[in-house]
């Protein structure tokens, strides 16, 4: 089913015995909700309030909704925590961000339990083609090079798909409702870096010219933010931290992909860099 159809959504907790929502549903690839501004719109904020308006008539026990760091705007020194103001630039972010003032909604008018988590970028196996470290390794497979938007000195923190997995089973467990809780960590490397890494990796060269081959600098998205710092120690006073360091973490990432890469429908397509001549086109159109 789909959390843009009220009917579906309804009939779906008068019939199921649901008890906590997890709300991980989005429109998530930053570089495709320039092109589908209204798109990302829809799902992502009225989604959300088709499903938390659904989970609150049926009195859910907590509704946790996965929002992302984005919503604090890049910076270049400062570090976030729950209490920053929220500075978005672009269609994701901003759909993410409406899509949280309409879930506070629910707690202050009712005081339903709801709670709100902004993570770091998350990898590990299973991960869809379009995001960066599937994509990367997916043309240096087929001989292709790493398209990367702008100087490539954007920098994000990346955090191991089974840490996130502890930090919302944390949350479930300890979160306090109307709470937000940052899931962050402190492992960092700029688009670049990440991409000679992998090129280090698969194509076993420690050449800097040879590694300059399998780099593509493509023109830049409409607005790329350079880091998104965050101060996670909240999460940290309910118990959680990061355990899966870097190297464990993309070694079993490369090795699912490996033997896994092929099962994934239309990630021929996914590999390809996205214009950037005519955003914010809408749902619909051309």
């Amino acid at each position: 089913g789909d959390i843009c159809e009220p009917d579906f959504i309804k009939q779906l907790f008068e019939t199921e015995k649901i008890d906590i929502v997890l709300h991980f549903a989005a429109q998530t690839h930053v570089d495709l909700s320039f092109w589908r501004a209204l798109e990302f719109t829809y799902v992502n904020v009225y989604g959300t309030n088709v499903l938390v308006n659904a989970a609150h008539e049926a009195n859910v026990e907590k509704f946790v909704y996965v929002s992302t760091d984005e919503v604090y705007g890049g910076s270049t020194d400062e570090e976030f925590d729950e209490s920053s103001p929220k500075r978005f630039f672009y269609p994701y972010a901003s759909s993410k961000a409406a899509a949280e003032c309409f879930v506070f909604f629910y707690w202050e008018r009712y005081q339903f339990p709801v709670v709100i988590t902004r993570s770091s970028n998350v990898y590990g196996p299973h991960q869809y083609p379009e995001k960066v470290i599937p994509k990367f390794f997916f043309l240096l497979q087929q001989n292709r090079k790493c398209c990367i938007h702008g100087s490539g000195l954007q920098r994000r923190n990346f955090l191991y798909a089974a840490d996130v997995v502890e930090a919302f089973l944390t949350v479930l467990k300890e979160g306090k409702p109307g709470e937000i809780y940052n899931i962050g960590t402190n492992f960092e490397m700029s688009i670049a870096q990440l991409a000679f890494f992998l090129i280090h990796l698969i194509k076993k060269t420690s050449s800097e010219s040879e590694m300059e081959h399998w780099m593509d600098y493509v023109k830049d998205r409409p607005t790329n933010d350079l880091r998104y710092p965050m101060n996670s120690e909240k999460m940290h006073n309910l118990g959680w931290r990061p355990k899966v360091p870097w190297k464990e973490g993309i070694k079993k990432t490369i090795e699912w992909y490996k033997e896994n890469f092929h099962n994934w429908k239309n990630w021929e397509k996914a590999l390809e860099p996205f214009p950037v001549t005519e955003p914010f086109a809408q749902l619909g159109g051309p």
